[in-house]
C-alpha cells in the first residue's frame, strides 16, 4: 500500500513538472506582437517570464526599466482559460499604479517610454471564468506569458538624455 501511494505521488509530481516546464518559453512563442515599425526594432528583454497559472491566480514580477528606453509589455495566455489576462504596473518605490489594462479596455499590449530609471512591479491576474477542456492540462490551468521588449528611444523635440 505504501509503495502504491509513493508511486502515485511520484507520477503526480512528474505530471505537474511536465505541465510547468511546457510553459517555460511560452512568452517567446505566443506573445509576439506583429507590428510594422520603422527605425529600431524591439529587442527581447531577459526579464520576460512564463508560468503555469490556474484561474484566479495572481503573480507578481519585479523588473528594472531604464531612462531613455521605450518598452513594450505583452501578456498572453492559452485559450483554455480564456483569451484575456489582467495586469497592473506599479512603481516599486512609491507603490503608485502606473497602468491597469482593465481601465484601458483590457489591452494585452502596452508601450511606454521611461523618463527615469526605476523598478516596476507587474501584477498578473488570471480571471475566473469558463474553461475549456484540454488533453494536456487540467481544465482550469494554462500557460501565461509576460513578454518584455525594449529599444532605445528616438530623440524628439528639445528632449535631453
Amino acid at each position: 500500500m505504501k509503495i502504491a501511494i509513493f508511486f502515485t505521488l511520484l507520477i503526480l509530481s512528474f505530471n505537474i513538472n511536465a505541465q510547468s516546464s511546457a510553459c517555460t518559453d511560452f512568452h517567446k512563442k505566443h506573445c509576439k506582437v506583429n507590428t510594422k515599425t520603422t527605425g529600431k526594432e524591439w529587442q527581447y528583454n531577459a526579464q520576460s517570464k512564463s508560468g503555469l497559472f490556474k484561474q484566479g491566480d495572481v503573480s507578481k514580477l519585479r523588473c528594472v526599466i531604464y531612462k531613455g528606453m521605450d518598452y513594450r509589455i505583452s501578456v498572453c495566455c492559452e485559450t483554455v482559460i480564456g483569451d484575456k489576462v489582467n495586469y497592473k504596473i506599479f512603481d516599486v518605490r512609491t507603490n503608485e499604479l502606473l497602468f491597469d489594462n482593465l481601465k484601458s479596455e483590457g489591452v494585452q499590449v502596452f508601450e511606454f517610454q521611461s523618463a527615469s530609471t526605476r523598478q516596476l512591479l507587474i501584477e498578473v491576474t488570471v480571471p475566473k471564468g469558463a474553461a475549456e477542456k484540454s488533453d494536456s492540462k487540467s481544465a482550469n490551468s494554462a500557460c501565461v506569458g509576460l513578454l518584455i521588449e525594449h529599444r532605445i528611444s528616438e530623440r524628439q523635440g528639445f528632449s535631453q538624455y
